[in-house]
């Protein structure tokens, strides 16, 4: 409606302007021909004054009021007003053979004022502006009249207009409200501008991605509540066995052990919340380094070499380069690929591989652990890296841990810059795998700590 107004503000104020400067201009010049043309026609020789007499009265008719200054000086009009127009000075300019051009302000009247010498003297014509601009006067009134009714037109257009933006956009910021009080069946109606409709259409996402989110959320604290009830049950049982000395003494080693147990898993646990606490915080504890991934895979090697030809798991470890330099925390790196390898170790039946890979690749080096174990399906590889989303998933069905190990690998390759997917493993398992940023020169500092190594 401002806007709108404010148009036709500006649109009147010049169309005013304009058609005024025009008709002025215009009015000056017809008088200008009409004093010319009456000029013309005063007689020459001893009929001049009286000719000149008549054309006054001529003049008086079309409303033009007029005076004469005769040879010797004398005034002849009955117009008040062109008797004040024929100053002194006109009269000698006019005498003189000069004319007379200009506009004065009489009785509070604008004036427009002609003159012209004559061989009998001079004549000046009067003419009152209202009168000479009249027709102009009317344009601009229809002008503005146009205006007006333009802007009662576009106010009433607005309103409508308002109020078909504003009706959803309101419903829209009621639905912000209720989702920011904790109302989660939120939806609003996908209608109006496509501005207005995509956002409606955001905060509809938007409430679906929440109720996901929480509900993840639930799902989580109810499987680590799961998980740390039943070591809290076995230790709790076991603790009030050995207080009430209902265990004989040749099962308190027993007895002892399975409380051990239950205290390391239960430390696990905790450990891994704390893990993926502290990788949730806004910056986590990174120092890079100049490292090479080759030789951190030759440490993989030695260890979990090992570990799983104990429990009858081929481990093997494929190297594309003699070294494959880059800059990041190698502590982080070996926390995330040891997480795999457990994860992997602990799903992998005896005699299927577990596989180790480092290679560079144009724009990011790698680090890769496959397995031959039952893998996962299309839907977990979106999921994978979700806290307990596959615990909850397969838990009875295979071996599981707490349902943190994978999220703490997300969160480690955010940290270092990278990213980790999951894909199929030609293995026949799952494939993890870890890309890290190109950083072949130390820079002075990266990751907000200070860099060591060579």
């Amino acid at each position: 409606m401002g806007i709108a107004v404010l148009t036709a503000l500006l649109a009147g104020l010049l169309a005013v302007g304009l058609t005024r400067t025009a008709a002025d201009d215009s009015a000056s010049r017809t008088l200008s021909r009409i004093a010319d043309a009456a000029a013309d026609r005063a007689d020459a020789g001893v009929v001049a004054r009286t000719s000149q007499t008549r054309t006054v009265r001529t003049l008086g008719v079309l409303g033009i009021e007029s005076a004469s200054v005769g040879r010797g000086g004398a005034v002849t009009s009955t117009s008040r007003i062109a008797r004040q127009a024929l100053t002194p000075g006109r009269q000698q300019q006019l005498l003189a053979g000069g004319t007379v051009s200009a506009r004065d302000e009489i009785d509070g009247a604008l004036v427009l004022v002609e003159g012209r010498p004559t061989d009998a003297g001079g004549i000046v014509l009067v003419q009152r502006r209202s009168d000479a601009t009249a027709d102009s006067d009317r344009f601009v009134r229809r002008v503005l009249l146009a205006l007006a009714i333009a802007v009662v037109v576009a106010v009433v257009v607005s309103v409508a207009l308002a109020r078909r933006l504003s009706r959803p956009l309101r419903r829209t910021a009621d639905a912000a409200h209720a989702l920011a009080a904790g109302q989660r069946d939120v939806r609003v109606p996908v209608e109006g501008p496509d501005e207005v409709a995509e956002v409606a259409s955001a905060l509809n996402t938007l409430s679906g991605s929440l109720s996901r989110s929480e509900r993840r959320q639930r799902d989580f604290l109810l499987s680590v509540s799961h998980d740390l009830r039943t070591p809290l049950t076995g230790i709790s049982g076991y603790a009030e066995s050995l207080a009430s000395g209902v265990v004989p003494s040749d099962d308190t080693a027993r007895v002892g052990g399975v409380v051990l147990t239950e205290a390391k898993r239960l430390e696990r646990l905790v450990g891994d919340l704390l893990d993926l606490a502290r990788l949730g915080a806004d910056q986590p504890s990174v120092a890079p380094e100049r490292s090479d991934l080759t030789a951190l895979g030759r440490e993989l090697d030695s260890v979990w070499g090992r570990r799983c030809a104990a429990v009858g798991v081929p481990f093997t470890l494929v190297t594309g380069a003699p070294a494959v330099w880059t800059v990041t925390d190698p502590a982080r790196v070996r926390q995330l690929v040891d997480g795999l390898l457990e994860n992997a170790l602990r799903v992998t039946p005896a005699g299927r591989p577990i596989v180790v890979e480092v290679r560079a690749e144009p724009g990011s080096d790698v680090v890769e652990v496959r397995d031959g174990g039952p893998g996962l399906t299309d839907d977990d590889l979106d999921v994978a890296f979700e806290p307990s989303v596959l615990h909850e998933r397969y838990r009875g069905l295979r071996p599981v841990g707490t349902g943190l190990g994978l999220a703490i690998v997300g969160r480690l390759a955010e940290v270092l810059g990278g990213s980790v997917e999951a894909g199929h493993a030609a293995e026949g398992g799952a494939r993890f795998t870890l890309r890290l940023p190109v950083t072949r020169h130390t820079p002075a500092q990266s990751f907000g700590a200070p860099l060591k190594g060579p």
